[in-house]
């Protein structure tokens, strides 16, 4: 290579380097803005985890500790009444606060509230029809074909708590009288694959007592 070919290319190099460092003046602001943006976003993003998972322990210790009271049920409620949590855990508040309510003189009450649950749109289903499953399983007073109603919902393809809702609709069959309804309702949920075991076995003792075959025919 020649020596004007050598100065050329070093030439070159340094209008190259002069306009690299011209740019890198002009923009860099940019680059260091984004990489602050990416370590405070995930900085803030491990914060925000870190005080969510704070929240729920001490949102979960102050539930155990309103529960596990050996006070009066009343004064267990009212522990879990002063919780204030976000929506999604003022749900299972409100959903644990009706059990206490049920174990005490409060079952119209604990009724109540769990159909005020279930009616909310705000909330997941999972939260929504589990009260409104409850709310008939505690409920001793609705007609049979009321109940039948209530669950007629929760038994829809895809509900959280199906198969729950048939063995109570069973329930609501018997009380009704239409025996063989709820033997075929039973039978059904027997082969139903999403059935846990301890539901089986409790449809099938139920099918016997009521003088029915477990196996469908």
């Amino acid at each position: 290579m020649s020596d004007t070919d050598s100065f050329i290319d070093e030439v070159t190099e340094e209008v190259q380097r002069d306009k690299l460092y011209r740019v890198m003046r002009k923009y860099g602001w940019i680059a260091i803005l984004a990489v602050i943006v990416l370590v405070g976003g995930a900085a803030w993003n491990e914060w925000t985890k870190a005080r969510k998972t704070a929240d729920a322990q001490a949102l979960g210790d102050a539930i155990l500790t309103a529960i596990e009271s050996d006070g009066p049920v009343e004064a267990r409620i009212a522990a879990l009444s002063d919780l204030q949590p976000d929506t999604d855990a003022a749900a299972i508040v409100a959903l644990i606060t009706s059990a206490q309510m049920a174990e005490g003189d409060a079952r119209a009450d604990a009724i109540a509230k769990l159909k005020a649950i279930g009616a909310r749109s705000d909330l997941p289903t999972r939260y929504t029809h589990l009260a409104q499953l409850k709310a008939v399983m505690l409920d001793r007073d609705s007609a049979p074909a009321d109940k039948m109603d209530a669950l007629s919902a929760l038994t829809q393809a895809g509900a959280p708590y199906r198969v729950l809702a048939h063995e109570q609709m069973a329930v609501a069959q018997i009380e009704m009288g239409d025996t063989q309804g709820a033997i075929e309702t039973l039978q059904s949920l027997m082969q139903d694959a999403e059935a846990s075991q301890g539901l089986q076995q409790r449809a099938s003792q139920l099918i016997v007592a009521l003088g029915g075959d477990p196996v469908a025919q």
